[in-house]
């Protein structure tokens, strides 16, 4: 039982199986929704629809497959799971609406090849990321986390009964159930309260009428990926404007590999592992755009649920990996797990978001409450997440500065604690503990 807390420890199939199907509950709803997304909002045919969902679970797949067991250079050899990232949502929209999803696949593909090259490099950016500064985007990532958490606990964002008595009743029972394992669970069990608090909600809600497989039905048994659905189109002003956000991607894809060694490993990330998942990020979002979705990134919540469970065997994560391809290839097992409700899967995520707030208190203890590092820390906190709570600040400036800042916290704060970083003046103390 212990080697599933060891990140290369033997574990028979039969006991991975149960936790890599758990991460991957954690994230397949969050993963196919920007897809979902941006099908509807572009007018993309339904059954071309139906191809990019079951494409972008082979890329999840995929990627967290290279980030466990790395291709040269690319992958960090850390439990890190991947999926389709939400921060290119919005652009890929606009993009797509105004000039094709070929144009926005071509940006997608240049923009992959450019974050990968930037992985390949950590020592020429790394030393501008100290501890101080990665501590305070963990932080961000996990306090921007809360209100999805909240949302979807209540229904979904949108959704015709959002904050319903039902919804508030499901969501309520699961974290219950949830934190009721997590204390009261042995061994395998506690391990596994994330899975069993969503199997208690989904059961619930299936006995409240709740859960409708009308999708299920009309599914074909098997069907293969579709490769270039799009044909890609090069155009320099989308390129560069994709590739801005590409950099917003790198910045979380950082915060969640320090947040995954600090909450889940109890140590530093190297830069290596920095380097290595980057590069992961950006190649494999390249691949994404060639089988026509956007790009792929670290999700956070699952490095949530490493930091509470502390399952970090990476077999145990693969399989989980596996399963998500076999959802791409088997369109009625991805249709199943897409029938959770949104309410169940809030009542496990809350727990698991706050997990990557106190990850990041224990990564600031480790850098030193100084006045220098209070400084940056509360400063681009209250920046990043005080100014994108009121988007409309940004109407001032041009586009691409809304597009990528106005309703990313993250961004905002990497940004500005990157700048505190490199303007405020060090202390001995600082420079002792950072050497």
């Amino acid at each position: 039982m212990s080697s599933i807390y060891n990140l290369d420890g033997r574990v028979p199939l039969r006991q991975a199986l149960p936790f890599g199907l758990q991460h991957i509950l954690a994230m397949f709803v969050a993963n196919i929704t920007p897809i979902i997304i941006l099908a509807s909002a572009v007018g993309i045919d339904k059954g071309i629809s139906a191809s990019l969902i079951q494409n972008c679970m082979i890329i999840a797949g995929i990627g967290t497959l290279i980030q466990l067991y790395p291709v040269w250079r690319i992958g960090s050899r850390l439990p890190i799971v991947m999926g389709i990232s939400f921060t290119f949502l919005s652009l890929a929209i606009v993009i797509a609406s105004t000039q094709g999803m070929g144009t926005l696949m071509g940006a997608v593909i240049v923009g992959g090849l450019v974050e990968g090259c930037l992985g390949l490099f950590p020592n020429k950016w790394t030393k501008l990321i100290p501890h101080i500064v990665a501590a305070t985007v963990v932080a961000a990532i996990g306090l921007s986390l809360l209100p999805i958490g909240a949302n979807s606990f209540a229904g979904g964002q949108g959704a015709a009964d959002f904050g319903s008595a039902d919804n508030w009743i499901v969501g309520s029972v699961t974290l219950l159930v949830c934190l009721v394992t997590l204390i009261y669970g042995k061994n395998m069990l506690r391990s596994l309260s994330i899975l069993v608090g969503l199997i208690a909600g989904y059961i619930l809600a299936l006995c409240m009428g709740m859960v409708n497989f009308d999708n299920i039905n009309d599914m074909p048994i098997v069907a293969l990926p579709s490769f270039m659905p799009f044909t890609p189109e090069f155009h320099l002003d989308t390129i560069l404007a994709v590739i801005c956000i590409y950099f917003v991607s790198a910045t979380e894809t950082i915060g969640d590999t320090s947040a995954l060694c600090s909450g889940a490993l109890g140590r530093g990330v190297k830069k290596k592992e920095m380097g290595a998942s980057v590069a992961c990020d950006g190649i494999v979002s390249c691949i994404s755009g060639l089988f026509g979705c956007t790009p792929i990134t670290s999700f956070s919540q699952n490095v949530g649920l490493a930091a509470l469970s502390k399952v970090i065997n990476r077999f145990t994560i693969a399989t989980g990996a596996v399963i998500l391809i076999l959802c791409g290839l088997f369109p009625p097992i991805g249709a199943l797990l897409a029938t959770i409700p949104q309410c169940v899967l809030g009542g496990c995520t809350l727990m698991m978001f706050g997990s990557i707030v106190f990850a990041s208190f224990g990564m600031m203890a480790r850098c030193g409450f100084s006045q220098r590092n209070m400084i940056i820390a509360s400063l681009s906190l209250s920046i990043g997440l005080g100014f994108t709570s009121a988007p409309d600040m940004f109407k001032i400036f041009p586009d691409i500065i809304n597009t990528v800042f106005a309703q990313n916290s993250v961004a905002v704060v990497f940004l500005c604690a990157v700048v505190l970083n490199l303007v405020l003046p060090k202390d001995k103390a600082d420079d002792a503990r950072t050497s």
